[in-house]
């Protein structure tokens, strides 16, 4: 069972660690050096499925959560308490440290059920837009995450992202109609 909101984590372990407990899409902030694109990211992942922050209990964690509260009110939040994310042998501190049990049962109170969020975007409908192994295709590809706010992604992640970000073929289309128009000019 999928997680409908997207969860916002610290960094790529943080991500790994969530996949091991659940099934679950992340945004990574890169730490605390959490940027406007990342923000806009994010409440564009908030309007879409919803959002819960999830960082770590420490400063840093604290710094990120407050953050992008101020610049996307409205998100969920999870926690986790310095005890449940300490490494062992104490060195470290982080999601990452934590059990599987301890991060669903974190996640468990705020999280809800996702229903039906299939894309019905093929990969062949992405070589048919040219997005995928072909010339030109990775501007392409930067057009298309610019225009849906989904970010840049290699062809290998894009139909994952439009998966992520619950794109439907309808919208899909109508972005490329209009990058093609864009070259066409």
């Amino acid at each position: 069972m999928k997680i409908k909101e997207i969860i916002v984590v610290e960094g790529k372990d943080d991500t790994a660690k969530l996949k091991q407990a659940l099934d679950v899409d992340t945004i990574e902030t890169n730490g605390s050096a959490i940027n406007k694109y990342t923000l806009e990211q994010i409440a564009h992942a908030k309007q879409k499925r919803g959002v819960i922050i999830f960082t770590d209990p420490d400063h840093p964690g604290q710094r990120i959560r407050k953050i992008i509260d101020q610049h996307v009110p409205g998100c969920k939040h999870a926690f986790l308490t310095k005890n449940e994310a300490v490494a062992k042998g104490g060195k470290g501190l982080g999601i990452e440290h934590a059990s599987a049990e301890v991060i669903r049962k974190a996640l468990g109170s705020v999280y809800e059920i996702a229903e039906n969020m299939e894309s019905d975007i093929t990969r062949a409908d992405l070589l048919a837009c040219g997005l995928i192994g072909g010339s030109g295709a990775k501007e392409r590809r930067e057009k298309l995450g610019i225009a849906l706010r989904i970010g840049y992604v290699n062809g290998k992640q894009l139909l994952k992202r439009l998966q992520m970000f619950c794109i439907d073929k309808h919208d899909f289309y109508k972005v490329m109609e209009q990058i093609e128009q864009e070259e066409n000019a």
